[in-house]
């Protein structure tokens, strides 16, 4: 059966019956959680079953935010909060690169005993002083060495625990002097600064399973079109310079920094390279012109999707979770 390629929201805790005979019917890849959906534990499993039942998968691909600090859509009091990646980057140095796994691991115990698989992390972004406050604390330090280092050890850790990473805002957010949730951020760094900066964590972590795009312009490489939708970008870093080929995701078609309908959004981002589109706010009427716009999960993206999916460890690493949790909180004491 054909597979739609795009990933999805909801609109509340539970499925309405018409947002289940519509999964139903268009099939799409994967989904994706907000904080809307999501309120006990019990409720979420529910949730991630009733996901999977509509596309009859049970290895959908179910997607959420919960990289720590201000950003984890899962929080008290039914789970702990987590730091932000910047507190793990100012750890003493021999503590870090296994303080950030750890703290991946047991964010994938969490995220693994809920049925969702996939986290929307590390944060690959190496933070600019000019640049807009959206990545900020977010990133795990100042040099592409240490967030590339720390990004690893996220990926590891998420991995270990049965949970696929996605390296995110291929090819870096960093820079950008705007927030693209708002408006569309224009970078106009020269190649050479790009390619030893921002795009460096990425060349480093190239292996990885999936990747979010940045809605951003780069103008040395496209001064029209964000990465998201531009074909240069894709055939001159994603997929070039920084040689990333795995699962490559556009971010959220929802966001302000694009423009056009929304069958035109996920239509041009697709043509540009990505494999699979983003769609978050669970607005239906948005979703019904996305998938439009999106049609089947097909050829080498169908490929990747596969590829990515078998990346998820049969039997999680085994994990003492209390001991684990001692340790965890022993290190930012």
């Amino acid at each position: 059966m054909s597979v739609c390629a795009a990933i999805l929201g909801c609109s509340g805790p539970e499925l309405t019956a018409e947002e289940a005979a519509f999964f139903r019917d268009v099939r799409p890849w994967g989904f994706i959680l907000f904080g809307r959906n999501i309120e006990t534990p019990d409720q979420v499993r529910r949730l991630t079953g009733s996901l999977r039942e509509t596309v009859g998968r049970a290895d959908a691909p179910i997607l959420i935010d919960q990289e720590g600090g201000r950003i984890q859509r899962l929080g008290p009091p039914h789970w702990r909060a987590y730091p932000t990646g910047r507190a793990y980057g100012e750890l003493p140095q021999p503590q870090r690169r296994e303080i950030t796994r750890l703290g991946a691991r047991l964010i994938a115990h969490d995220l693994a005993d809920l049925g969702i698989n996939v986290d929307c992390v590390p944060v690959l972004d190496v933070p600019d002083p000019e640049g807009h406050e959206i990545i900020g604390d977010r990133a795990y330090g100042d040099t592409p060495e240490d967030v590339a280092l720390l990004g690893r050890a996220a990926c590891e850790g998420l991995i270990a625990g049965g949970v696929l990473p996605i390296v995110k805002h291929i090819p870096g957010h960093g820079r950008a002097r705007a927030d693209s949730h708002l408006e569309l951020p224009v970078v106009d760094a020269s190649w050479d600064e790009l390619y030893g900066r921002d795009f460096a964590p990425f060349r480093a972590l190239s292996d990885m399973p999936m990747a979010m795009t940045a809605h951003v312009i780069y103008s040395a490489i496209d001064a029209e079109q964000s990465a998201t939708t531009s074909e240069a970008v894709f055939e001159k870093v994603i997929r070039g310079a920084i040689g990333f080929d795995g699962l490559v995701m556009c971010d959220d078609l929802s966001m302000k920094a694009l423009s056009g309908s929304f069958e035109e959004r996920a239509a041009m981002s697709l043509a540009a390279g990505c494999d699979v589109v983003l769609h978050c706010n669970g607005d239906l009427g948005e979703m019904r012109a996305v998938v439009e716009g999106a049609g089947e999960l097909a050829g080498r993206a169908a490929e990747r999707a596969r590829a990515a999916l078998s990346r998820i460890p049969g039997t999680p690493e085994p994990l003492d979770h209390a001991e684990a949790l001692a340790r965890f909180d022993a290190a930012f004491r």
